[in-house]
């Protein structure tokens, strides 16, 4: 029997559109950073995707590029909305979405390989 706590702890994907001019240390430093937001939120990564720098559709804060980061993690369903609070209070961050995961589609993310990802260990 799962404790209530237990219950409240669920499985999301967050797309994060951070500035495009940070280099990959600075990436990592968000990265940090989101880590400390989840962990506020008794939430932790399950897996990071760095889609890399791509053209906006539109101007986001006057920049027509950012570097898209796929997460996925696990959060207090209650804290989302203080989640997605921090998102838009960290400067770094342009755009966030925060999307709530079935197991089976959270199992399907865990399996996927990012294509990017199988170039870099070609590479």
């Amino acid at each position: 029997m799962k404790t209530h706590e237990e219950e409240a702890l669920r499985s999301y994907q967050s797309v994060l559109i951070v500035k495009s001019d940070l280099d990959e240390a600075q990436v990592d430093q968000v990265i940090e950073k989101i880590t400390e937001f989840l962990s506020k939120y008794n939430g932790s990564i399950l897996k990071v995707e760095k889609w890399g720098k791509k053209r906006l559709a539109y101007r986001i804060d006057k920049s027509r590029f950012g570097y898209y980061l796929n997460v996925y993690h696990t959060c207090e369903s209650i804290k989302v909305p203080d989640l997605e609070a921090d998102y838009k209070l960290y400067a770094l961050i342009l755009k966030s979405l925060v999307i709530k995961l079935t197991d089976k589609e959270l199992k399907a993310a865990m399996e996927s390989v990012y294509e990017a990802e199988v170039e870099e260990k070609k590479g």
